[in-house]
This record gives C-alpha cells, structure tokens and sequence, in this order.
C-alpha cells in the first residue's frame, strides 16, 4: 500500500486494463478466455520489481559507467494534437501544452471515473504515447515518472537485463566491496561494452522485443482464429475498440477476441473517416459508428491463414454503452509493461500498446487485401454500397 502511495504520489500514469489469459482444453485448442484475477501479492510483488528497476537504474547513473537504461519518451507533437483534438470534441482538456508531464495525463484519467466514455477515452490516452526502448543515454520513463529506469529483474529471459547485471557485478568487483577484488584487466572482461557497443545492443533489443511480440500476438491470433471459425454464423455482443477509414474493430465482449467490420458490410450508405473524433459518419444518414459504441456481431467469415476475423453487424448500435472491464482484473498496464518479471506478450493483454491500424500494416498491404474484401462482399450482398473509401486498407489483424 505504502509503494502503491508513493506511486500515485510521484504521479505515474496509471492506466486500468484488462488482463486475460487463455485457457486450453485436452487438445490444446482454446477452451475459453477468462480475466486475471490479481490479489495483493501480486501487487506487492509488481511494485518491488519496479523498486528494484529504480534503484539498479540509479546506481548505473551514478557509476557513470555506460550501461542500458530503459527510456520511454513523451509523446510527439502529431500524437499531441490529435489527442487534444479528440479530447476537446468531449469536453476535456490536457494540461501542460505541448510539453505535458505524466501528472498531466493522470489528471486527465483521473476524471473519468464516472463517465460512459472513461474506456474509449482512455485507449486515445495510451495511443498517443511513444513505445518504451532500451538505450544507454538516460532520458527517463514518462508513463511511471522516473528519472531513470532499468530492467534488472530478469536476466534469464531478457537481454538488456543480463547485460545490466554484467554492468553491476563490474563496478562491485573493481570497487573492493567485495571479498574478492579482481584486476582491472578481469573487470573489463566481465564488461567490455563501449558506448557504441549499448547502442547497437539497445537498438537490436528493442527490435527483438517487438518482434517476440509480434510472434506472440500471431499465434494467438491463429488459435483464436481456429476457434472462431467454429462459430461461423453465432452472433456475439460487441464493443467498438477501434476506428478507422477502412471499416471498426469490434471486441467481443463476452470471449476477449476482436474481428473488423469492413465499411463495406455496414448499412447503404457512404461513410466518411472523421479522425478527430475517431469515428465513421454517414454522409446521407448521419448514422455514426465510434469508439466504445455496444454493437451485436455476427461471425461472417474467418481467415486462419491471414488470421483474420470479419464480423457484420446485426441489431442496432448503442452509443457509448461499451463495457468498462471486470474492476478485480485490473491493474496498471505501464507497470505490467515495465516491472519486469510478470510474463508479458501483447495478446495476453487485448490491448496492450494497441495503436492504429496503420501502425500495424503497411498501407501497400493492407490497400491490396481492402479491394479484395470489397470485392467480395458485393457479391454476397447486392444491397450494399460500398463506400468511398473502398481503396482504403481492409485489415488490420483481426484479434487482439
């Protein structure tokens, strides 16, 4: 309690998440995904890894000695002003200009308590925020306020870590702290890293860690995928968690897995992208579709190759009635990235580090699949028109 405290009290930026987990029957197939239920030694546990993280990052700096640090930037001007724009469509502001400090952020989460729009607002919040990276100049982490921050707690499984432990049993070996000083010339061997030598480590880290990531997220894609399409036809509650020109991704509520409703397959009609407000608008209905909107889904088609999942709507669309998440599965999804030794991978979390579906595929890619999925849904439905924006990309990976 006293670190959560001090945590609140430097002002980090406690975003609230769920966190799931899968769960796999006799045939190693999906069984169901359930929410992560966290007690008080779990965040016991989180919160002293984040103590240590600090403190190894403290005396690495006060060394001198160059070594790896974890750094996470404040978000770029783009990401600033698409995200006041957004904000000031709901009546909300974001303190601090263009410079904002984490305390500003947290002063706008902390205001979101009792509105509808609290989850949708919240997913703007993280997607303007730059990915955490490994590099040896120190220039902070914004979302958990530190001044330095290092990843120390699990060297049997991350590099960056292994190389920060080499870097501390340097100094405590040549510092004669220890029962066995050794010679300068052993120390260097236990540590022969040049600053130019932490660069290139930090860059290629930082690339590995992606693309574990991505490995992650492919494969349970492709398991959720292959458990879909068992459901061919079955309709699902839905809560829009994405938007963009080419169509809305719809998470399913009750079972944790997202699918695209292309643009193509809404109601006749030409849809416009309006980005400040991150929805779709009819341009003769005036019918919108936005984030957090309660939606019912049908399963239309599943691609287990591409893993892809195309939904179509059945019903009709409530604004602003998605789900906020189960409260006991919560917790800070910075820490969760950044603590260290919990087991991390983004499709673990649904929406860990989600950002828009051109960060996730290139255009070309994405362009060329749109105008063969356009190209389908008008044989299947006459009644449809497709939009204006038909060129536009058609997907994004359907799934968390």
């Amino acid at each position: 309690k006293v670190l959560r405290e001090a945590r609140s009290t430097r002002g980090a930026i406690d975003f609230e998440t769920v966190e799931t987990r899968i769960l796999f029957d006799d045939n190693r197939k999906i069984d169901a995904i359930v929410p992560v239920n966290r007690n008080d030694a779990h965040k016991l546990i989180e919160e002293c890894m984040l103590a240590a993280n600090v403190a190894t990052a403290a005396y690495l700096e006060a060394s001198e000695l160059a070594a790896l640090f974890r750094v996470h930037e404040g978000p770029s001007a783009e990401r600033l002003e698409a995200l006041r724009t957004f904000l000031g469509e709901l009546a909300l502001d974001l303190p601090g200009g263009m410079d904002p400090t984490p305390l500003d952020y947290q002063s706008v989460l902390s205001r979101l308590a009792e509105r509808d729009d609290a989850q949708v607002i919240q997913t703007m919040l993280l997607r303007s925020l730059s990915q955490a990276v490994y590099k040896p100049d120190n220039g902070g982490h914004f979302g958990l306020n530190y001044e330095a921050y290092a990843h120390f707690t699990s060297p049997i499984r991350r590099y960056p870590d292994l190389l920060v432990h080499r870097a501390i049993k340097r100094l405590a070996t040549s510092s004669g702290s220890t029962p066995r000083k050794l010679s300068k010339d052993k120390t260097r061997a236990l540590y022969p890293y040049t600053m130019t030598d932490l660069v290139a480590a930090g860059e290629h880290c930082s690339m590995t860690e992606r693309r574990a990531d991505d490995a992650t997220r492919d494969v349970q894609l492709w398991l959720k995928c292959e458990y879909l399409r068992h459901h061919i036809g079955d309709e699902f509650a839905g809560v829009v968690a994405s938007v963009t020109r080419f169509g809305m991704f719809v998470e399913l509520t009750d079972i944790y897995m997202e699918g695209l409703v292309h643009i193509s397959a809404l109601p006749s009609d030409y849809y416009h992208f309006d980005h400040a407000s991150q929805r779709l608008v009819g341009e003769h209905t005036r019918q919108t579709y936005q984030l957090g909107d309660a939606v019912r889904v049908q399963v239309a088609r599943v691609d287990l190759d591409d893993r892809k999942i195309d939904l179509e709507l059945v019903g009709a669309v409530t604004p602003g009635a998605g789900r906020r998440g189960n409260k006991s599965s919560i917790r800070s999804r910075k820490a969760r990235h950044d603590s260290g030794d919990t087991k991390r991978g983004k499709a673990a979390s649904r929406s860990e580090r989600r950002s828009d579906a051109s960060d996730r595929k290139s255009d070309k890619k994405s362009e060329k699949k749109s105008r063969k999925s356009a190209s389908a849904s008008k044989k299947k439905s006459t009644r449809r028109k497709v939009s204006k924006n038909k060129g536009a990309p058609k997907h994004r990976d359907g799934g968390s």
